[in-house]
């Protein structure tokens, strides 16, 4: 395997009609909160140069990378299986709706963060398989330094992984809307350089207007467009 230095983002923040909901692989397009937090990974990630872009295939991911991508010549690899978790039957529901109508099941939920199952779904041990899996699949085939646009429940089971915390502890791991985590992975050896940092969205009108645009060349800097 050759080194490789991982930038692990989360997708932008979402438009959600139940609150907090159990969202998973439902699509859920990005809000404008989420669009200033994609363009605040953009101007900070623009120094870095990626030999690949790679992303779940879902759409709010798919959109974050295309931002931050900006004209960089690497496409923007969908992949399916950087997919969430997939909750079941129980996506789209909020918190408080599944623990109503489903006391037993969100208590044992509960009990077993890593194996317990929702009805159709998939448990942490299963989504934690198929994303080590395809994560290794990437890792033989690059070099150099990859961006990779997730969720947080996929980026926390790998940072699980890296930082050989047990799945059970998973939630322990921040990951914010719009955060980048960095992880060096080289034979025998796998670092975390850096982890839940969320660079902060530039506020004023040209910026704003520039988003809106679709404009393909990025600001400099923050200051620079605000003054």
């Amino acid at each position: 395997m050759n080194p490789v230095t991982l930038y692990l983002v989360r997708h932008g923040a979402i438009i959600s009609v139940a609150g907090n909901a159990f969202i998973g692989q439902i699509e859920a397009p990005l809000s404008e909160e989420g669009i200033e937090q994609a363009w605040a990974l953009r101007n900070w990630l623009k120094p870095v140069s990626f030999s690949r872009i790679i992303s779940s295939d879902l759409s709010r991911s798919v959109r974050t990378s295309k931002i931050i991508a900006g004209r960089r010549t690497s496409p923007v690899e969908p992949v399916r299986g950087l997919r969430e978790i997939n909750l079941g039957d129980w996506e789209g529901f909020s918190f408080e709706e599944i623990r109503k109508k489903f006391p037993e099941a969100y208590a044992a939920r509960g009990r077993d963060m890593e194996h317990w199952r929702p009805p159709g779904g998939e448990s942490f041990a299963d989504c934690r398989q198929r994303v080590i899996a395809t994560l290794q699949e990437i890792l033989v085939s690059s070099q150099g330094q990859v961006l990779m646009v997730g969720h947080a429940g996929i980026n926390r089971l790998i940072l699980c992984s890296a930082l050989e915390i047990p799945v059970r502890n998973l939630h322990s791991i921040g990951q914010d809307y719009g955060c980048v985590n960095i992880i060096e992975f080289e034979p025998g050896r796998t670092r975390v350089r850096l982890m839940n940092y969320t660079p902060v969205p530039a506020r004023c009108a040209v910026y704003s207007a520039m988003r809106h645009d679709h404009a393909q060349i990025a600001p400099t800097s923050e200051a620079a467009l605000c003054q």
